[in-house]
């Protein structure tokens, strides 16, 4: 009996750890399930615009766009400081956490919104 429950033991171990994986190789986890996140050539308007568009146009753009801050143009996020930007978006201490009241931007975006800064802050 005492070996017929060590042997259930290491069985429930064995599947616990391989059930817990829900990524089967390097691409998977470098991929986030296959989606690729392409950061190559990354512009304002093919790319960080939908971000944009998506996550913070509805506050920071219009006549008066909060804290003075317009996403929805190149000009107006191109304008604002890039530190602030990345902290705000990454939800880093010290920073306002961007989108306000709402979940941080998924990495892809995150990584989108650094890499178009890195590059340059191009708009096409």
């Amino acid at each position: 009996m005492k070996n017929l429950f060590w042997s259930f033991g290491a069985v429930a171990v064995i599947a616990v750890a391989f059930a817990s994986c829900s990524k089967d190789n390097e691409y998977d986890l470098a991929n986030n399930n296959n989606v690729i996140c392409d950061t190559t050539a990354v512009s304002y308007a093919n790319t960080v615009a939908a971000i944009m568009s998506a996550n913070c146009n509805v506050c920071h753009s219009g006549a008066n766009p909060s804290a003075g801050i317009a996403t929805n143009t190149y000009q107006g996020l191109n304008a604002f400081y890039s530190v602030t930007l990345l902290g705000s978006i990454r939800h880093e201490a010290n920073y306002s956490p961007m989108p306000n009241n709402a979940p941080k931007l998924s990495d892809c975006d995150i990584n989108k919104v650094t890499a178009w800064i890195n590059q340059g802050k191009l708009n096409n």
